[in-house]
């Protein structure tokens, strides 16, 4: 017999809580696995040996159920990077004595980019002192920007309150007579997965946004200009999806602090393109920043996404407990569109860490300004679906716990 810890790490999604409970049901059913420890704000958690016994917590099939369907990462996250082996392996050796001291076998991290370079250092450390524990990983983030694994859980729900949003913002726009722009300023630091996900709509006929801007593509505001000029000859109310990590020609969106992993969180771009639109356009212009409403948005989830973290979950547990697999992710594989069908596989977690998963340049318009068809196919799939929430007082009821 042998226990084993779970944490969670990065920014909150709407399905992060489902790749608990997959790890969660898939250890409960396995007769080696004696205590399920949940480890409190991540990898910090372990460091400070705060772990609480899940057992006592998620007691029944109605508690698995609300957990899979709360938003938000109910043990809690941090953003903390461990230092280089070579730097210094004290915390390692903390990390290590706090796994032991509860008899943990396999530790599972739920994370995105940062959480796997946790995951490969971690793992590295245990191999080079033949310490007999599992480290696997286990993919997150709404931004889907992860290597190896053909889309990230959480991402799909993201995709589908993005689209809602547009969708509803559309509508709104279109109530009155006069021109207008609206600027739709979506996440993405760094890759523009989710704004480009904003194509859905086309599958219902919609064709807004109308103009779509991401990282991944070269953006000047001359061109910005005639596309905005082309886009009012056809339609009254004009809207623009732009990822917050397009950046202006001469330093771009305003940079706030940087984290411990040395990201920066941009912001501002909207705002900045509905100040340089009015300028030119002598029309109605406002910008929108969807900001964290995107991460957290269960009652728009997409049931796909939900499904599909509760099963990758549950492989991850599998290759960890079953298969005795260290320093790996689970990983999606894609294995057609129509029907949408997908394979989890493990993947050395070296090839996920510090890496990015940019969005594919041929799927970007050759104007720079939308993205293709093939771009939709891949989308669509992922959004599909809806959870029955369960209510109180009319508002969704979520799995607490007291920390």
């Amino acid at each position: 017999m042998f226990n084993i810890a779970i944490a969670q790490s990065g920014g909150p999604t709407a399905a992060i809580n489902a790749t608990l409970a997959g790890v969660f049901a898939r250890a409960e059913k396995t007769e080696e696995v004696d205590e399920i420890y949940g480890a409190l704000n991540g990898i910090e958690g372990i460091i400070n040996d705060h772990l609480i016994n899940l057992r006592h917590i998620i007691m029944n099939e109605e508690d698995k159920d609300l957990l899979m369907k709360t938003p938000s990462t109910i043990l809690g996250s941090c953003r903390y990077k461990l230092p280089s082996l070579e730097e210094d392996d004290l915390q390692y050796k903390t990390i290590v004595e706090n796994l032991q001291k509860h008899h943990v076998k396999v530790f599972f991290y739920i994370g995105g980019n940062d959480s796997m370079d946790t995951v490969m250092k971690l793992d590295a450390y245990l191999k080079r002192e033949q310490i007999d524990i599992c480290v696997v990983g286990v993919p997150k983030t709404i931004d889907n920007d992860l290597m190896e694994t053909d889309h990230t859980p959480g991402f799909g729900s993201a995709a589908k309150y993005v689209a809602i949003s547009l969708q509803e913002i559309i509508r709104d726009s279109r109530v009155y007579s006069i021109p207008s722009v609206t600027i739709v300023e979506i996440m993405g630091r760094d890759a523009g997965w989710l704004a480009a996900s904003s194509c859905v709509l086309r599958a219902n006929g919609e064709p807004a946004p109308h103009l779509i801007y991401l990282p991944e593509s070269t953006f000047t505001l001359e061109q910005y200009i005639q596309d905005v000029k082309n886009a009012m000859t056809r339609y009254k109310a004009v809207i623009i999806a732009v990822s917050e990590g397009v950046t202006f020609p001469d330093g771009g969106s305003e940079e706030q602090a940087k984290d411990a992993f040395g990201h920066t969180q941009n912001a501002g771009i909207g705002k900045k393109l509905e100040e340089y639109t009015a300028k030119h356009f002598q029309c109605k212009v406002r910008s929108i920043e969807l900001n964290v409403m995107q991460r957290c948005s269960s009652h728009a989830a997409s049931l796909t996404d939900l499904e599909e973290s509760e099963r990758i979950g549950g492989a991850a547990a599998e290759f960890g407990i079953e298969y005795h697999q260290s320093g790996v992710m689970a990983a999606f594989k894609r294995i057609s569109n129509n029907p949408y069908r997908v394979e989890i596989i493990p993947c050395p977690v070296q090839d996920v860490a510090n890496k990015e998963k940019k969005f594919p340049v041929e799927w970007i318009s050759p104007e720079g300004n939308n993205v293709t068809v093939d771009a939709l196919n891949y989308f669509l799939p992922l959004i599909k679906g809806e959870p029955v929430l369960k209510y109180k007082n009319g508002i969704p009821m979520h799995f607490r716990i007291d920390q």
